[in-house]
């Protein structure tokens, strides 16, 4: 039975270590971004150094025979969560998390309400140039003031990966962004429609674009909506971190 119970606590060990270097080559890479908040980045990072200075002191403590056997109560078969465990550290150590995509955004809601957010801003600036807000801007502005003929011929340029919805015509794109809010799992896709001069098959899905033109007002889906008439759109690449904040 110590047996067993030494190559669990062994396993156990295995487990923890993998799971603090996971957090720690996270930050390393600059990927926590993918995948948290940026406020919880201290907090995975302690994480990572704890885990690992707990694997290491208990892996010195059980190699010097100083552990005392005590028996665990789990939901599940101790070898099945580590298992499961470890197998996940793994995963997450061989493969990089990617961003979302157009599907995503879609399936998230994209258009249902392209101009909504879902959190209170920490620093809203109306008296920014128009020319100087970035997509998440708008889309706060828009929040506080929804009426889309306030803003008919400012100028606009804003950055996002184009989303070709089936409810708008061939000759709009939305361009679009993933918030965060907390983590990964529940960030949500705001977006502003595009009006190109052209078919938008020209602007490939999941490709980012830099847009400039100037905004309007256009009845789509039979309602009155701020839109973007695209005067020039130029490829840029995908951001090395993706979401807004």
């Amino acid at each position: 039975m110590r047996r067993r119970w030494l190559q669990r606590e062994g396993w156990t060990l295995v487990s923890l270590l993998l799971w603090g270097i996971l957090f720690l080559q996270y930050w390393l890479q600059g990927r926590l971004g993918l995948l948290i908040h940026p406020n919880y980045f201290g907090l995975a990072i302690a994480t990572g150094f704890l885990l690992v200075a707990v694997s290491g002191w208990q892996g010195w403590r059980l190699w010097r025979g100083q552990v005392t056997l005590v028996q665990h109560v789990t939901l599940l078969p101790a070898r099945c969560t580590l298992s499961l465990l470890i197998f996940a550290a793994v995963v997450g150590l061989l493969m990089t998390p990617r961003p979302f995509n157009s599907a995503t955004a879609i399936h998230r809601g994209l258009e249902d309400g392209l101009t909504v957010t879902r959190n209170s801003p920490v620093a809203f600036r109306l008296n920014q140039r128009p020319e100087e807000r970035t997509l998440i801007d708008w889309i706060r502005t828009l929040d506080v003031y929804p009426e889309p003929d306030a803003y008919r011929g400012l100028p606009a340029r804003i950055e996002g990966f184009a989303v070709h919805s089936p409810q708008l015509p061939q000759t709009y794109l939305t361009l679009t962004r993933f918030v965060i809010t907390c983590c990964a799992a529940d960030a949500y896709p705001v977006g502003l429609p595009v009006k190109l001069g052209r078919s938008r098959q020209a602007y490939p899905q999941d490709h980012w674009f830099r847009v400039e033109g100037r905004m309007a007002t256009e009845i789509l889906n039979d309602r009155r909506q701020l839109v973007l008439v695209a005067e020039t759109i130029t490829p840029i690449p995908e951001p090395a971190n993706p979401f807004m904040y």
